[in-house]
């Protein structure tokens, strides 16, 4: 062989020795990305978190490892959520959470191409989501507390602390997209069951605070807390704002509960947001969102907390206590 020839042989050897080295192999796919959207802080959905991504892993899928999420946090701030959901939308994301109320529908106008796993504690269809919750159409379905329509049974309870109360107080965020749906549906449940109300707003701290100073001076016997996102941030102050002014108060999660708050009642959130995660990697698999039906957290909670009533003199009935998911003492 000659020069030539033997000098050829040695750079097709050497190409196809560096062609086997492992660290010249083709690089592999990137993992997904998924957005994350919610109207609250990240402070407050911890627990949600972990159940969401406990939903994700259920189906093969866990972050850091074959999966990344790009979260964006309003912070209460719902007029930021047009603006943050075009920015998952840049970002190509593979599905959009949009794991609050507010969150959903800036999602759905941010993007027809990307699919969209909503959480929401309202009706989809009445809130303009989907079409229908058994054929969601379109790019968006997700998971429901329906924890609007359990308006009526949150006064029921409350009611049977202190069966004597007249004058019931509705909170409400006058920037919320449930507003008016919540308003109605709360004064008109109260109507039926022979009590009066004070509906008073507040969408910031201050305005928590004015607003229970207002309750209390207008002599409100007992409290509704509406559904809201912002509300579910500020658990630990509305909880300590109703003992400041002796107000029995009704919310809907646990967390309320857990940081003071007399009574709480709605579908499982927790449940909800894992539900979320499961159609989120079952999308990320291949499903579609209009082949996954609208699903609804059917487990519903009840939490007391006795410390609480002790501390407003009343007493729960042992009924109640029986049917509690949980009881703080």
């Amino acid at each position: 062989m000659t020069a030539q020839g033997l000098a050829i042989g040695r750079r097709a050897a050497l190409a196809a020795a560096t062609a086997a080295w492992p660290g010249t192999l083709p690089a592999q796919p990137a993992m997904p990305v998924i957005g994350f959207l919610n109207g609250a802080s990240a402070a407050l959905t911890d627990s949600y978190l972990r159940a969401f991504r406990t939903g994700l892993g259920e189906l093969g899928f866990v972050e850091g490892r074959n999966l990344a999420i790009a979260y964006r946090w309003a912070d209460g701030r719902y007029e930021r959520l047009p603006g943050l959901a075009r920015e998952l939308v840049a970002l190509r994301v593979a599905v959009i959470a949009a794991t609050s109320t507010p969150a959903g529908l800036p999602a759905k106008a941010a993007t027809a191409a990307i699919p969209i796993v909503f959480v929401t504690g309202s009706d989809p269809v009445q809130q303009g989501l989907v079409a229908s919750l058994n054929r969601p159409e379109g790019n968006v379905t997700g998971v429901t507390t329906l924890a609007v329509e359990l308006g009526r049974k949150r006064m029921e309870l409350i009611r049977s602390v202190l069966p004597a109360a007249r004058l019931m107080g509705i909170l409400v965020n006058p920037t919320g997209p449930n507003l008016a749906s919540v308003t109605q549906d709360l004064t008109t449940e109260a109507a039926a069951l022979g009590l009066r109300t004070l509906t008073v707003e507040a969408s910031t701290e201050a305005g928590l605070e004015a607003a229970f100073a207002h309750l209390a001076a207008a002599g409100a016997e007992v409290l509704v807390i509406g559904t809201d996102t912002f509300f579910n941030s500020e658990s630990a102050l509305l909880a300590r704002l109703a003992l400041a002014h002796r107000l029995p108060a009704m919310y809907q999660y646990r967390e309320f509960v857990a940081a003071g708050g007399l009574l709480s009642y709605a579908g499982s959130i927790t449940e909800a947001y894992r539900m979320a995660g499961r159609y989120t990697a079952l999308i990320l698999r291949g499903e579609t969102p209009a082949g996954l039906p609208v699903q609804r957290a059917s487990r519903l909670e009840l939490f007391i907390n006795l410390r609480t009533a002790q501390a407003l003199g009343l007493t729960i009935p042992p009924g109640l206590l029986a049917y509690a998911d949980e009881v703080f003492e």
